[in-house]
C-alpha cells in the first residue's frame, strides 16, 4: 500500500513529505490508520542525531499516537478492523523475566528489543528500507506496529487528546504516580513546565499533593503550570533556597523534566531528607551528573523512568478514564493542531518552547 510519511533522510535537515510504501500486517501484526500524532522533544532528538535508536536515515519519526485499525494480520485476537487505538510506545512480550516481575516498561523480549531500534522491515522508499521511530513511525498515514502496542478506546474519544496519553501524558502522569509514588498531602517540586512536565503536575494534583510547586525560566510556562495545578509558581534560580521558603526542609518529591544535567543536582537538593527525585527528561548520552553526596546519607532516593514506567493496557485506559471524567486535562495540552505538511513547522514550534503539544491531524 501507498502512502505519504514525513521521512528524515539526514539528521539536521528539514522532514521531506514522500510517497512510501507500507506493507499489509504479518502475524500478530496490526495496520493502523494514523489520526492524530504529537510531535515530541523525542522526535527533535532524532532529528539532531542525539537519540541513540536513530543512527541512520532513512527514518519515519513520530510516536506519540492513535488512529483506527485498517487491518490485522494472522493470530491478532485483541483488536479488529474499525477498532479506535492508541499505538503506546512499548507492547511488552509479558514473557520475559522483566514482564514476570511485573516490571513491563522494562520488558526485554526480543521483539520489543528490534522494535526499540526501529522495528521490522515495513515501509520502503525507493526501493530501500525505512526505519520506523521505535517500531511505530506515526508521522505518516499509516503505521504497522505489534498487535500488544495497541489498546482500545472508546470510539467517540477524541484521537487528537487521546495520541497525548502515549507519550507526554503518561510519562509524567506515570512519574509522579508509579515512580514516586507520591501520596494523599505530599508537597512536589516540577522543574520544567513543557509537554511533560504539565503532566507532572497533573499527576500530582491526581496524587492527591497539597504543595505543587512548578519552577521554569519561561514566565508563560508557569502562567500554564498554574492553570494545571501547580500551587506555586518560580522562576528558577536557587532551587534549593526557592524551594526552602515554601517548604521549610525541602519537598517529598522533586521531578527534573528538563533534560538539563546541571539542574537535576538542585532539584535533589530541594528535596528533604528521605524525599525522592525523579529524572524524567533525559539529558544527553555520557552527560555527567553532579550530586551532592552528602545528601545521600539522608536517605534521599535518586530514580529514573521510562516512559512513566507504565504498564500500557493498566494505565493508558485509566488516563482516558480520567480524561472522560474532566479530572485530567488533555485539550488543554494542545497548542496547535497541524497537517502533516506542516510538520516542519510544528517542530519548529516544539523547539522554540511556545507550545505545550503541537498534534499532526490526518
Amino acid at each position: 500500500m501507498l502512502m505519504r510519511a514525513a521521512v528524515l533522510t539526514g539528521f539536521h535537515r528539514p522532514m521531506e513529505i514522500r510517497e512510501v510504501e507500507i506493507a499489509d500486517p504479518g502475524p500478530g501484526e496490526v495496520r493502523v490508520q494514523i489520526k492524530a500524532s504529537g510531535v515530541c522533544g523525542s522526535d527533535l532528538k532524532a532529528i539532531d542525531g542525539k537519540s541513540p535508536v536513530v543512527r541512520q536515515p532513512p527514518f519515519i519519526l513520530g510516536h506519540e499516537s492513535a488512529g483506527i485499525v485498517e487491518s490485522v494480520g494472522e493470530g491478532v485476537t485483541a483488536v479488529a478492523p474499525g477498532d479506535h487505538v492508541i499505538i503506546s510506545m512499548s507492547g511488552p512480550c509479558g514473557k520475559c523475566r522483566q514482564c514476570g516481575a511485573g516490571r513491563f516498561h522494562l520488558c526485554s523480549g526480543p521483539a520489543r528489543m528490534t522494535a526499540i531500534m526501529g522495528g521490522e522491515p515495513r515501509v520502503t522508499m525507493d526501493g530501500q528500507e525505512t526505519r520506523r521511530f521505535i517500531g511505530i513511525g506515526a508521522f505518516a498515514e499509516y503505521a504497522v506496529v505489534r498487535e500488544a502496542m495497541c489498546v482500545k478506546i472508546a470510539p467517540d474519544a477524541p484521537f487528537d487528546a487521546m495520541c497525548l496519553l502515549a507519550c507526554g501524558v503518561i510519562t509524567g502522569v506515570g512519574a509522579v504516580l508509579n515512580v514516586a509514588r507520591a501520596g494523599q498531602g505530599s508537597s512536589v517540586l516540577v522543574v520544567g513546565c513543557g509537554g511533560v512536565g504539565l503532566n507532572v503536575v497533573q499527576g500530582a494534583v491526581l496524587a492527591g499533593a497539597t504543595t505543587i510547586i512548578a519552577a521554569d525560566v519561561v514566565e508563560q510556562k508557569l502562567k500554564l503550570a498554574a492553570r494545571f495545578g501547580a500551587t506555586h509558581t518560580l522562576l528558577a534560580g536557587d532551587l534549593p533556597r526557592q524551594v526552602g521558603e515554601i517548604v521549610r526542609g525541602g519537598v517529598d518529591h522533586a521531578f527534573d523534566a528538563t533534560g538539563v544535567a546541571g539542574v537535576l543536582g538542585q532539584a535533589f537538593a530541594a528535596t528533604q531528607p528521605g524525599g525522592t527525585t525523579v529524572m524524567v527528561g533525559s539529558p544527553a548520552a555520557a552527560t555527567p551528573l553532579t550530586i551532592e553526596p552528602g545528601l545521600l546519607f539522608a536517605s534521599r532516593r535518586l530514580m529514573g523512568t521510562q516512559g512513566g514506567d507504565a504498564a500500557p493496557h493498566r494505565d493508558l485506559p485509566m488516563l482516558a478514564a480520567q480524561y472522560q471524567r474532566g479530572r485530567l486535562d488533555l485539550d488543554g495540552l494542545i497548542t496547535e493542531r497541524l497537517p502533516l505538511a506542516d510538520i516542519d513547522q510544528a517542530v519548529a514550534h516544539v523547539r522554540q518552547g511556545t507550545v505545550a503539544r503541537s498534534v499532526i491531524v490526518f
